[in-house]
């Protein structure tokens, strides 16, 4: 008898766990994969392409990179009320348009000021891009599978970064201006694509879910609300609710784990430790095939605000652990070390998995009905912080402050995680004070 074990059927599992189902979900998961194609091209060619190709200097490409993230903070909100006004769909393919254009200008830049001013536009395109596409992933998917949704687009997310890496590392070894300015203008043109394929979805869901009127839902009794005069929560603006914006800020500063990857303990292994240089691509190459494989199945228990808040304190212990961890591996040897950097690196996926799912199904599960969009911007804000700051806390941690601030860091995350949960019982408590009573 034929021995039928072997990696065809895990494979076949997990395929089915992660390629979304046919419709809408799966049009969402496409949308992302040549999104993230483009991302996975562009950030990769970036600074060559900035600084060789453009010839600005680097220290001005950090200066003005900073000032296009703020920007971009400022922005997300008032874009996020929009897209409760007109759609998120209309307001999505406005942003795509509008990228496709600005990453053509970089081509025609030639002096730091015309620099600083694409810089800027894309940066606002880009930060409230994410919140628009959840708003629009709750418009199309609703209910559960919102989460589920999510998840499996963050995996396809990594599989079209990982090409997209591949394309642009094959332009960097050509080393020419013509095979940079090729980086950049691919991904004007996948912006143009993901236009098209948005278009399809606008015209398929019109009669479940209409992208165009996200801010116009049907809540479980059957009433519909529209543009944020849902009933029972604050009608002003959702930076008032403070609970809210507390939740955001934990999720977002949770979210320190990503600079640590590529900041922080990139610098700590050339610096501290006596792993090889190239520890560092290697664990950057398996903290994203992991995120591919198991992203779905870690998502399963965040359906729920409850679930979700539990998930955010498992992932404040996890990045918390795994700092623990990394403080190990300094200066015991190349093998040792770098088994310490390994083990580390498998306990941080484990909390950036948890966090991820804690943040869809908090961000989702805690916006009021007909308000998905601007709530989902106030909860990027949490997580563009964590892009302004992180990079110098990890430098000044890791780097100034070696193994104590590997344990500063850890005990920093932990409180993170400990705060999730109190905070998401506060406002639900809040909320059921204000809802009215059903007649």
């Amino acid at each position: 008898m034929a021995d039928t074990r072997g990696p065809g059927p895990a494979l076949r599992a997990w395929l089915r766990e992660t390629l979304p189902a046919a419709g809408n979900a799966r049009r969402l998961g496409v949308l992302t994969l040549i999104q993230s194609l483009g991302l996975g091209v562009f950030l990769t060619s970036s600074a060559v392409f900035f600084t060789r190709t453009i010839g600005i200097p680097a220290q001005r490409v950090g200066l003005a990179l900073s000032v296009a993230g703020l920007c971009g903070l400022v922005c997300t909100v008032p874009i996020g009320r929009l897209a409760d006004r007109l759609g998120a769909g209309r307001v999505l393919a406005a942003n795509f348009l509008l990228a496709s254009a600005g990453f053509t200008a970089y081509c025609m830049v030639d002096g730091f000021a015309g620099f600083l001013a694409v810089a800027c536009a894309i940066a606002v395109l880009e930060t409230s891009a994410g919140a628009l596409q959840a708003s629009l992933t709750h418009a199309l998917v609703g209910g559960e599978e919102r989460v589920r949704v999510s998840a499996q687009m963050r995996s396809l997310f990594n599989l079209g970064f990982l090409g997209g890496a591949a394309l642009a590392g094959a332009a960097i070894a050509v080393g020419t201006s013509a095979a940079l300015y090729a980086t950049v203008l691919t991904n004007a043109a996948l912006q143009l694509v993901s236009v098209a394929v948005l278009s399809g979805m606008r015209r398929r869901a019109r009669g479940a879910a209409d992208p165009e009127q996200v801010g116009e839902e049907r809540t479980d009794g059957g009433e519909s609300t529209a543009g944020g005069e849902s009933t029972g929560v604050l009608r002003s603006s959702a930076l008032r609710d403070t609970r809210y914006v507390a939740i955001a800020l934990v999720c977002g500063a949770l979210e320190l784990y990503h600079p640590l990857l590529t900041v922080g303990l990139p610098l700590w292994i050339v610096t501290s430790t006596d792993a090889p240089a190239l520890t560092v691509s290697g664990l950057l190459i398996l903290d994203t095939v992991l995120v591919l494989l198991f992203q779905v199945r870690v998502s399963r228990g965040a359906q729920t605000p409850a679930g979700a808040a539990r998930m955010l304190r498992w992932a404040g212990w996890s990045l918390g652990a795994s700092c623990l961890v990394f403080a190990l591996s300094a200066g015991h040897g190349t093998l040792l070390d770098s088994a310490a950097l390994l083990g580390g690196a498998l306990v941080l996926v484990l909390g950036e998995l948890y966090q991820a799912s804690a943040g869809w199904g908090l961000s989702f599960g805690l916006a009021p009905p007909g308000r998905q969009g601007e709530y989902q911007a106030v909860f990027s804000l949490g997580r563009g912080l964590q892009q302004f700051a992180g990079p110098w806390l990890m430098t000044s941690l890791i780097v100034g402050a070696a193994v104590t601030g590997w344990v500063v860091l850890a005990a920093l995350f932990v409180l993170l995680g400990l705060a999730g949960p109190p905070l998401v019982r506060g406002l639900e408590k809040s909320r059921a004070r204000t809802e009215p009573v059903p007649s």
